[in-house]
């Protein structure tokens, strides 16, 4: 019997499966994009799109905007609030759950496919679990040891029927979570093939879409709440502010937190920084190709953000990787770890810059591989049945 008859594979006369893509973040679409694409390009599958999160909010750029330039949109699910406190977070999560339930039952998809840990992803999969969906999810086995996304994560992945890794790492803890190895697919990292599949920008390109000129210094900032420590999102940026005002000709490029638990407060940070600081320019949202083409003429990329570590070393750029809200994933050499300290982070930046660290850079070997990702998504969408996914046995590993 043949490996395609084994897993199911769809005869072309059938309909097509549809398959329901969730995105609430710009960061999340960005990674999604190529991949909505070969969906959508794939005769046996059919793409179902639908938008919800920060994308629909004007503070955060309103980026359901860029979508529909490249994709219909299903639905659009409004469940954001406009309270980044707790309580805040947990109503939205609230209306996620209410909201998915109706979108389900209106599209009728055959597979839920989300991406990550955030938690408006935590409410679509929780009301798939409930709907009967079956549910593919990317990005699972990882571990961020400072921030909540650490637990909804990982729920995610007891609630979910086919995983896609992007290391062996990932696959394993996966399946130490009970997950059955044949429904687990080591792809390697959405991020790592986006870079491979963009034209980036010329320097002359970007530094016109940007509206700045390039210095010869020049670092990109990306820092988002600790959502697992109590009331240090604002302490925490006023030492990384404090460091960066002591730099002289460098260009400060800063990108905006999450709608995360005390995002706002980091956002109004921000921007009264830049107002006072000529070289410190901040964006909402640079969209994947300015973002990407903006890492390839950095110096280093400094803040907390997962792309630090998943997306910079491919560049074979420094990342100034701060505090503990990425403790636990896979690293490159190019990280450096630092205290969310002025003088921590000022030391890290500075080390960065030395000619041994520079060298070491020549080297770096990205560990959430080198592409080739979305290909092999889906191939597993077009061959694995879905009959059989929603029953889910436990997997025992076996202990010597």
């Amino acid at each position: 019997m043949t490996r395609e008859r084994e897993l199911g594979l769809i005869n072309s006369s059938l309909k097509p499966r549809k398959v329901c893509v969730i995105t609430g973040s710009r960061a999340e679409y960005g990674l999604l994009k190529w991949l909505l694409q070969a969906i959508e390009k794939e005769p046996t599958l059919e793409l179902q799109l639908i938008v919800t999160g920060s994308h629909l909010s004007p503070e955060f750029g309103l980026t359901y905007k860029e979508i529909i330039k490249d994709f219909h949109i299903s639905l659009s699910l409004e469940t954001l609030t406009s309270s980044d406190t707790s309580v805040g977070i947990a109503t939205s999560m609230g209306l996620g759950l209410i909201r998915f339930a109706d979108a389900y039952k209106q599209l009728k998809p055959d597979l839920v496919l989300v991406l990550g840990d955030r938690y408006e992803i935590f409410a679509a999969t929780a009301a798939s679990l409930v709907a009967k969906i079956p549910v593919a999810h990317l990005h699972g086995g990882e571990t961020t040891e400072g921030a909540f996304d650490e637990a909804l994560r990982h729920s995610i992945t007891k609630m979910s029927h086919l995983h896609f890794v992007a290391a062996d790492e990932y696959k394993n803890r996966v399946i130490q979570l009970g997950e059955q190895p044949e429904n687990v697919f080591q792809v390697g990292g959405l991020g790592v093939d986006s870079i491979k599949r963009l034209n980036l920008l010329s320097k002359e390109e970007l530094e016109a879409s940007l509206g700045i000129k390039l210095l010869d210094k020049n670092l990109l900032i990306t820092f988002h709440p600790v959502t697992l420590e109590n009331q240090t999102a604002s302490q925490q940026m006023d030492e990384l502010l404090e460091a960066l005002s002591e730099l002289s000709n460098t260009n400060l490029i800063f990108t905006m937190p999450n709608a995360d638990t005390d995002g706002r407060v980091l956002i109004k940070m921000i921007e009264e920084f830049c107002s006072k600081n000529i070289n410190a320019h901040c964006f909402t949202s640079l969209g994947q190709l300015r973002y990407f083409s903006t890492m390839n003429y950095i110096d280093a990329v400094v803040g907390n953000s997962s792309s630090g570590l998943a997306e910079v070393p491919s560049f074979k750029k420094a990342t100034i990787n701060i505090g503990d809200r990425q403790k636990g994933r896979l690293k490159a050499d190019s990280i450096i770890d630092c205290e969310p300290t002025k003088d921590s982070i000022l030391k890290a930046i500075s080390l960065s810059y030395t000619e041994q660290f520079q060298k070491q850079l020549t080297n770096t070997t990205n560990p959430y591989g080198d592409g080739g990702s979305v290909e092999k998504i889906i191939e597993a969408l077009k061959t694995v049945s879905f009959k059989n996914l929603l029953k889910k046995k436990f997997f025992n590993i076996k202990r010597s």
